[in-house]
């Protein structure tokens, strides 16, 4: 009989519920959009119900179009969107106010305060993680500041917090297992990252009772049966954020192996196995998975605005109609021609991180055209790209010698070879789009024996298309300069 193993994609914008067999081919999918709401400028939430709900749907879902019986499920992986911050009553199971996204900015005036206080260095020690409200720490304290009663009723044992994963393992389980793994956890602000446990002080810090939070484990390990999905006892064997399950699924296992998904923004993680490395470059330390006695640390740079940008060439300028012909376009020209984009429109991400930063577009001519705009536009990408890698290179002291990517803008080739001659190094494109959910998958079969080990799953590696760097140094220097000169254009003016 032949088995799959099933993830729960659980995202910012969906859900998907997704099979896998042994060979990494995808089986089926199904998908439900999620809402988001929006009730105060900055402020972002969503309904966990929604959320379970939409998970429950997707599961039967694509086991009733794929036809697979339960019995065929060798286990279940889940991946999510990290730092959403959810809640609940632990007798009714009802969350105290609705799950605030990691987006979200309504926990500011904490962040603030503590910053004000000189607490940003301290905090970094601890955690690997810059003083920001993107963690679950400060949106923890604004509910229990916000729901009448809740501090106390936290400290008496009477609530439970917990990120996406650990919400969906406590529904899966009936309540049985509150629980999360050290990539989750590493996000919260409240683990330590060098003891992967939660650290005191940080409890104190934040006023946040432990009793309420759930219980550390590794990334893929046995962690019980989904109680209530069917007759057939089917275990739950994986948990991980989303960035470090799609750099699982890009294999990146060695140190010095990183991957980039092109999304909305960009999320960059690079593996240093077991080092421990603090950037003094902008970047977050932070927890890439843990296996039995293996613990694998990561850095992290994210960049605001990548796709983001190719939807404002399309909805703000109005000069294209889809993203799809940019390739085209920008291949319309031999080179920018000295024109510069910087797509800041939320700030600056790593490894600048200024919130104040505004786009800009350097370098217009009464030659410039649209074609030039449209280019300018996606060697941002690599351009914001460049300067995460190069923070990494400069943080680890590790040789670099191929980028594993993924995401929307990743299927644009014009982008990647572009990238490629920048980095000189090789941009290797992942053979499938759901790299996050190959990740939980991966983890999840090796808990179980689906898969043997890593080089059981290493030997199964495929990719797309792969782009090998042309050797013009010089003018990749060039074009770097002119790029460098626009980011100090764009601090220089943001505080003037």
């Amino acid at each position: 009989m032949k088995t799959y193993i099933l993830v729960i994609d659980q995202g910012t914008t969906s859900t998907r519920a997704i099979l896998f067999d042994h060979e990494s081919n995808i089986v089926g999918m199904a998908q439900k959009d999620l809402k988001t709401d929006y009730p105060h400028p900055g402020w972002v939430e969503q309904d966990a119900n929604e959320i379970w709900a939409g998970t429950v749907g997707v599961i039967y879902e694509v086991i009733a179009k794929c036809a697979v019986k339960e019995a065929q499920i060798a286990a279940i992986g889940i991946t999510n969107q990290r730092e959403t911050t959810i809640i609940w009553d632990k007798e009714s199971g009802q969350p105290i106010y609705p799950a605030i996204v990691w987006q979200s900015r309504q926990s500011n005036c904490y962040i603030e305060q503590w910053k004000g206080e000189g607490r940003e260095a301290w905090v970094k020690e601890k955690t690997g993680l810059l003083l920001d409200p993107y963690f679950s720490a400060s949106k923890i304290r604004f509910i229990l500041d916000h729901v009448e009663g809740a501090q106390a009723r936290a400290e008496a044992g009477e609530l439970l917090f917990g990120t996406v994963d650990s919400w969906l393992m406590w529904k899966l389980t009936n309540g049985k297992r509150h629980i999360s793994d050290v990539s989750n956890a590493s996000r919260t602000m409240l683990m330590n990252i060098q003891t992967m446990d939660y650290d005191d002080e940080l409890l104190r810090l934040w006023n946040i009772p432990r009793v309420m939070l759930p219980q550390i484990c590794d990334s893929s390990e046995n962690y019980g049966i989904a109680s209530g999905l069917s007759d057939h006892p089917i275990v739950i064997s994986s948990m991980i954020g989303d960035q470090q399950a799609a750099l699982f699924g890009q294999l990146c296992f060695e140190a010095g192996s990183l991957k980039n998904t092109y999304g909305t923004g960009c999320f960059l993680l690079m593996n240093t196995e077991d080092q421990l490395i603090y950037s003094k470059h902008g970047l977050l330390t932070c927890a890439g998975w843990r296996i039995g006695n293996e613990k694998c640390y990561v850095l992290e740079g994210s960049v605001f605005v990548a796709g983001a940008a190719v939807q404002w060439l399309r909805d703000g300028l109005k000069i294209i109609e889809n993203s799809s012909e940019t390739q085209a376009r920008a291949q319309q020209l031999s080179s920018s021609e000295g024109v510069y984009v910087v797509p800041a429109f939320t700030g600056l991400g790593a490894p600048y991180w200024n919130p104040s930063a505004q786009g800009a577009i350097f370098g217009l001519t009464r030659g410039t055209t649209q074609e030039h705009i449209i280019r300018a536009t996606l060697e941002s990408l690599a351009f914001q790209t460049y300067d995460v890698i190069e923070a990494m290179r400069q943080d680890s002291h590790l040789a670099i010698h191929s980028l594993q990517v993924d995401g929307g803008a990743a299927e644009n080739q014009f982008l990647l070879q572009f990238q490629a001659d920048l980095l000189q190094c090789e941009v290797k494109r992942s053979f499938i789009s759901e790299t996050t959910a190959l990740g939980a998958a991966y983890l999840a079969g090796l808990a179980v024996g689906y898969w043997r080990d890593k080089t059981e799953i290493k030997a199964q590696a495929r990719y797309g298309t792969c782009f090998m760097p042309s050797h013009d140094q010089i003018k990749q220097k060039h074009r770097l300069e002119g790029w460098h000169r626009a980011i100090q254009g764009v601090l220089t003016y943001c505080k003037s």
